[in-house]
């Protein structure tokens, strides 16, 4: 949804905006395409960093890449001296690059280890939590980050099979999963929620927002804008209700914008994104 990050973040010549989750760096070519923009790029998984470094090359001079979670923006920000800001991009979620390579563990469709870190360099993987936790806190952790009806029975047997010895890959995951729900949803494979919540554990996704939404508005110049794009619903609920919430912030979308149908057909992975967006008041 590049064009309606562009129209609701309406980037001013001269204005300063982060990326602070800049994947490959599309939103923020469209973003330094009005004249004399600076932009600040963070994100946690370095390859990201890299693409986007190859991609917006020839406006180096105007742009600064910083290893980071999007949490901590308003700390990187400060410290590069860069606020306030004239706006902020979030594009939530596992990216098409992270999908797609088997490597990384995101995917229940090819074998890979099971690793699901969105920033391969710290942290527990999936097969660490797996250990970690018990089979009541595996079940707390799909019921409520994966809104998984059959929590309890996928948990049993994941446990089981890692006790085991029978869970070493993503393909091991799933196939386990698949086994443990008894009925199937319409066009979801049933590991899907599965995986939707382990990610998130791992990533700790739901806090970073938290704690995103609780301190972007003090780098926030008045009349700045927050544009952000959710994936599913838990992200959505928080983004909506944190934004509404807060003193001397417009929300400019009464209702998420979504993808066109157009979008949809070449991006399917694309029809549950969500956007919404904010501006700080000019005066606050």
């Amino acid at each position: 949804m590049a064009d309606e990050v562009v129209r609701l973040l309406a980037p001013r010549a001269g204005g300063v905006y982060c990326d602070a989750t800049l994947g490959g760096g599309g939103h923020a070519s469209r973003i330094l395409d009005a004249t004399g923009t600076r932009l600040v790029g963070i994100d946690r998984d370095p390859s990201a960093i890299e693409a986007a470094r190859a991609r917006l090359g020839e406006v180096g001079d105007r742009v600064t890449l910083v290893h980071g979670d999007f949490s901590e923006a308003p700390t990187i920000l400060r410290a590069l001296g860069a606020v306030p800001v004239d706006g902020f991009v979030l594009d939530l979620g596992v990216s098409s690059p992270q999908l797609d390579r088997p490597e990384r563990g995101f995917s229940f469709r090819v074998t890979g280890p099971l690793d699901m870190r969105m920033d391969p360099t710290r942290g527990e993987t999936a097969a660490d939590l797996l250990r970690r936790v018990s089979r009541h806190e595996l079940e707390q952790i799909l019921r409520d980050y994966g809104e998984e009806r059959f929590a309890g029975r996928v948990a049993r047997a994941i446990k089981e099979a890692a006790g085991d010895n029978l869970l070493h890959s993503t393909t091991d995951l799933a196939a386990i999963v698949a086994r443990a729900v008894p009925t199937r949803e319409r066009k979801k494979d049933p590991a899907t929620r599965t995986f939707q919540a382990l990610r998130i554990a791992v990533n700790r996704e739901l806090d970073q927002i938290e704690r995103f939404l609780a301190g972007f508005a003090d780098v926030l110049a008045p009349g700045g804008r927050v544009v952000i794009i959710t994936f599913h619903s838990l992200e959505d609920r928080i983004v909506k209700h944190r934004l509404r919430g807060m003193d001397g912030i417009k929300v400019l979308t009464k209702k998420p914008v979504v993808p066109a149908d157009a979008e949809i057909a070449r991006n399917p992975r694309a029809r549950s994104a969500k956007l919404r967006a904010a501006e700080k008041a000019a005066n606050a």
